[in-house]
């Protein structure tokens, strides 16, 4: 089933394919040049979609990658923080 927000597969005898591999499609299908006027449009509109949509799917992801970043250097901060003042606490008279 397609995500929300995901252009829909037009051809419903197909099982849904990833947004990567329909633009692989219709790039194919415009390289061939069989495509009519028409055809062409439709496809050039729906590649936009598809472009569109992976580009926010790759916005989303990046930033939940910076937040995973984020997180991992407060631990690490944390645990420098922590081996410090062991090192403190143990130095101490």
């Amino acid at each position: 089933m397609a995500r929300s927000g995901a252009p829909a597969s037009t051809d419903r005898g197909e099982p849904e394919r990833r947004p990567a591999g329909r633009l692989e499609d219709i790039i194919e299908r415009l390289d061939s040049g069989q495509a009519e006027l028409r055809e062409t449009l439709d496809l050039v509109s729906g590649g936009k979609q598809l472009i569109e949509f992976c580009k926010s799917e790759l916005d989303s992801v990046s930033g939940e990658l910076r937040e995973l970043k984020l997180d991992e250097l407060i631990a690490s901060l944390d645990t420098a923080s922590a081996e410090q003042a062991e090192e403190r606490d143990s130095e101490s008279p």
